[in-house]
Order: structure tokens, then C-alpha cells, then sequence
């Protein structure tokens, strides 16, 4: 009984009178309102969702901060060390050299240390033509000699006679029966009959010096003895820089075998931008870097050479450039093993200050002609118009538009602009 009420309540109503049963309206209760309803929940969810992954997310981004410090400005450009006073030996004569037995490294001593031994070059040896030249050349000497003999006899016998007339001319003058014209006459004639003797004397040796180097081109003399052999030693002390003509050659005057230097007495060769050498002056301090150590060496700056040179970079720009050179000091004992030619990296101090506003160099952008930063205020980037001065390419001195404690963006993303979210890397 009960069963069946419950029946007849839920059933539904009865059509009105005059309609189809399909006419009937069915009642509407909650679970179909969700039925309905539940599409645009959806829809509504996803539209959230889109557009919570559209919504700008703050940029990532490191800072740095604007503070007060010293600043030095500095010119970096790689170097060489070389010796500072070097001495090339070459041949001092012609002929075949001996083998160079020293090698590079090896200490020399100033005028003791034989570097090698030279043996002049021998005679050429003469063809048919050039002895048959020779011999008639020794032919007219020895004719010319006995030419000059003849003369030699002939002035002799002329002085005998000036002589005996000088002698009787003396003889009759202490008689006093002639003049003191006839007697000076008589002597002049001696005197002048002496000296063509001693004139044709001299004749003859030039005669016999003559005929001894033409008989001397005839001849092949030994070049190899002791006496004959030129010894080549160090011109001052030191070690062996290089050895240019080690092996056993002929060589010419001139021609270079060894170097010779002091290797302890070292300077600093750096071949500088000439926009950059010329705010580079002689007493300025230099850090020698990347030299083998862990510590920059300490220099100073002695000369910058006045004329430039063009040299060709790696990217094919022709450049400037200007020799500085510079002296090492108080020279740890491990750097006393750089020797000639080998690297650093030079960095001369042109410009520096104890007391001045600093900002990280990658914070700074340009547009335009005027330089810009962006600052972190209230978790979004504000752009920043300011006035910079020195840099050493790291640290910046700025002049005006920052304040000491302003956070800075350092290397800002294009995605940045001027009110763009941004949050700190952690």
C-alpha cells in the first residue's frame, strides 16, 4: 500500500484535456540545471586557463649594484719579452766556417768563449786564358825591372862624375881661382845627381813589389794552418740566443751565425693601438699578465717609440700601431725563467681615480648617441637616461642618472622594455 502512493506521487500529472500525450512538459529539477549548465562551466575553465598562460610572466633577470670605488683605465694588449741588448756575430771574412759546436742556451764569455773558426777562402784556380794573361803581366815586370836596373846604373855613374867636378871645383876654391857661382853650380849638380840615384832606387823596389804579386797570382798557396785559421769569439758575455748557421759552410762577409744576449736583462715589447699610445706616457704602471704565474708582474712603461707602423688584424683591418716598451720590476725568482720572445699580456694604466660612482659595464646600452640603463624599482624595469665617463671595459663611471645603492639589469633580454616585470635570479 504504501509502495503504490509513492507510485502515484511521482508520477507525472495528467495531460490537460484536448492534448496529445507528447505535449506533456516535463517538470524541471536540479540535476538537469547542471546538465545544462555544465558546457559553459567548461568553456569558462578553459578560458581561464588561456588566459592565465598568456598573461605576461616577469622576465628573469641578474642585477648589479651602483657603487662608490677606485677605477683604473687600462690599455691591454698582448706582448713579447725580449732581450735588451742583443749581438748578431757574422763572418768577419770570406772563406769555409767550421761547424758551430755551442747551442742555443749555452753560457759565453766575453772574448774567451770560441764560437767557431773560419779558414779563408783559397786562391781561384786560373784558366788557360786568364794564365796566360797572368804570365805576360810577370814578362813585362821583370822587362820593367831590368829597365829600371839600367836607369839605376846609369844615375850612378852620372853622380860619379857631378861628384868628382864638385870635388875639383873644391879643391881650385882654396886656391881662390874661381867664383862662388861656378862652386854652387857643382854642388847643386851633385846634390840633384844623388837624388835621381835614390829615385831610381825606389823604382826599382816598386818594380820588384810589382813582380812579386804578379808571380803571386800564379801560385795556389795552402789556406789550412794554424796560422791561416780566423778564430770567431763571444763580443760580450751571456748565453746563446740562437744559432742561425750551425752547419759546416762557405760563407761571405757578413754573414750571420750567432746571436748573443743577456737573457736576465729582459723588456716588455707590446705593439699598441696608436689611438691608445697616446695616452700612454713614459713612468706609467704596467701589469704583466698571463706570463706562465698566477700574480701580475709590476712594470713600468720606459719609452714610447714616435713612429707607428701598419700591421694587418686577424680580420684583415689595416691598424696603427706604436712599439711601447717596458722594464720589469722587482722580478720574482719564477719569472726569471721567461726568456726571449715569449707572450704576455700587457696592461698599461692610463687613467685612475680612488672615489667615483661604478656600475657593472654590462648594464649599459646605447640608443642613439645617448646611453641608457634599465633600474629595478618596485619589481619592474625603469629606463634610465645617464652620463658615463671612464671605463675599463668591466666597471663604468657614471656621471649622472644613477645614485650609490641603485640595483641595476645587467646584459637585459630584447624582451625588456621601459615597466617590464622582472624578478631576480636566484
Amino acid at each position: 500500500m504504501t509502495v503504490f502512493i509513492e507510485t502515484m506521487a511521482t508520477a507525472p500529472s495528467q495531460p490537460p484535456a484536448g492534448s496529445a500525450p507528447w505535449d506533456v512538459k516535463r517538470s524541471v529539477n536540479g540535476r538537469h540545471l547542471v546538465r545544462q549548465f555544465l558546457p559553459w562551466l567548461g568553456g569558462l575553465l578553459l578560458l581561464s586557463l588561456v588566459a592565465w598562460g598568456l598573461w605576461p610572466k616577469p622576465v628573469i633577470i641578474e642585477t648589479g649594484v651602483a657603487a662608490r670605488g677606485p677605477l683604473t683605465v687600462r690599455v691591454s694588449e698582448e706582448g713579447k719579452t725580449r732581450v735588451r741588448n742583443r749581438y748578431v756575430v757574422a763572418a768577419p771574412i770570406a772563406g769555409k766556417m767550421r761547424r758551430v759546436l755551442l747551442k742555443a742556451g749555452d753560457e759565453v764569455v766575453a772574448g774567451e768563449t770560441l764560437l767557431t773558426t773560419i779558414e779563408p777562402q783559397a786562391s781561384p784556380l786560373l784558366d788557360p786564358r786568364a794564365r796566360v794573361q797572368a804570365e805576360a803581366v810577370v814578362s813585362m815586370h821583370e822587362a820593367s825591372r831590368k829597365q829600371a836596373v839600367e836607369t839605376l846604373e846609369a844615375r850612378r855613374t852620372a853622380l860619379k862624375l857631378a861628384e868628382g867636378d864638385r870635388d875639383r871645383v873644391r879643391a881650385v876654391q882654396r886656391q881662390g881661382s874661381i867664383s862662388a857661382t861656378d862652386r854652387d853650380r857643382a854642388e847643386g849638380d851633385a846634390a840633384m845627381r844623388a837624388a835621381e840615384v835614390r829615385a831610381a832606387e825606389f823604382a826599382l823596389q816598386v818594380i820588384d813589389y810589382e813582380l812579386a804579386q804578379a808571380r803571386a797570382n800564379l801560385e795556389r798557396p795552402e789556406t789550412l794552418g794554424v796560422g791561416n785559421l780566423i778564430e770567431v769569439k763571444s763580443p760580450v758575455s751571456g748565453r746563446l740566443l740562437k744559432v742561425m748557421q750551425e752547419s759546416e759552410t762557405v760563407v761571405v762577409p757578413g754573414t750571420p751565425i750567432l746571436e748573443v744576449g743577456d737573457p736576465a736583462d729582459l723588456e716588455i715589447e707590446a705593439e699598441i693601438l696608436s689611438r691608445d699610445a697616446v695616452a700612454i706616457h713614459p713612468g706609467d704602471a704596467v701589469d704583466v699578465e698571463q706570463w706562465g704565474g698566477e700574480d701580475p708582474l709590476k712594470g713600468r712603461v720606459r719609452r714610447v717609440e714616435p713612429a707607428g707602423f701598419t700591421k694587418i688584424s686577424a680580420l684583415g683591418v689595416e691598424e696603427q700601431r706604436v712599439i711601447v716598451l717596458s722594464d720589469l720590476v722587482d722580478t720574482p725568482d719564477m719569472a726569471k725563467r721567461l726568456g726571449d720572445r715569449f707572450r704576455v699580456e700587457v696592461r698599461v694604466a692610463i687613467w685612475r681615480a680612488d672615489d667615483v660612482l661604478i656600475v657593472p659595464a654590462g648594464a649599459l646600452f646605447r640608443e642613439g648617441n645617448a646611453w641608457k640603463t634599465y633600474v629595478l624599482r618596485g619589481g619592474r624595469a625603469r629606463q634610465t637616461a645617464i652620463g658615463v665617463g671612464h671605463s675599463d671595459g668591466r666597471l663604468t663611471e657614471i656621471l649622472t642618472g644613477l645614485q650609490a645603492g641603485d640595483e641595476v639589469l645587467l646584459h637585459p633580454p630584447d624582451t625588456v622594455s621601459d615597466g617590464t616585470r622582472v624578478k631576480k635570479r636566484e
